[in-house]
């Protein structure tokens, strides 16, 4: 995938991962993207270690992972701001 899909993946992953799990997070449009993308690459490296799959393309699997991925570092992200 390219960048601009990697940006355009992370955006609807992190957009997703915000909606399932709603509540007041500093940051905005810049940090939704960054939380999708990473997510996609721990969604992915987590997906391929447990034998998932891994974030391949935009298709329903991958959009799984790395939503998953994004929850994850959300979790983790909340946790850090509130010290």
């Amino acid at each position: 995938m390219g960048i601009l899909t990697w940006i355009l993946f992370g955006l609807v992953a992190g957009v997703i991962a915000k909606f399932l799990m709603p509540g007041r997070d500093p940051g905005g449009f810049i940090i939704t993207i960054v939380l999708g993308i990473l997510g996609a690459m721990v969604g992915g490296f987590i997906g391929t270690k447990l034998g998932f799959g891994d974030v391949s393309g935009f298709n329903v699997p991958s959009m799984a992972l790395a939503v998953g991925g994004a929850i994850v570092l959300l979790l983790i992200y909340r946790m850090v701001r509130r010290g």
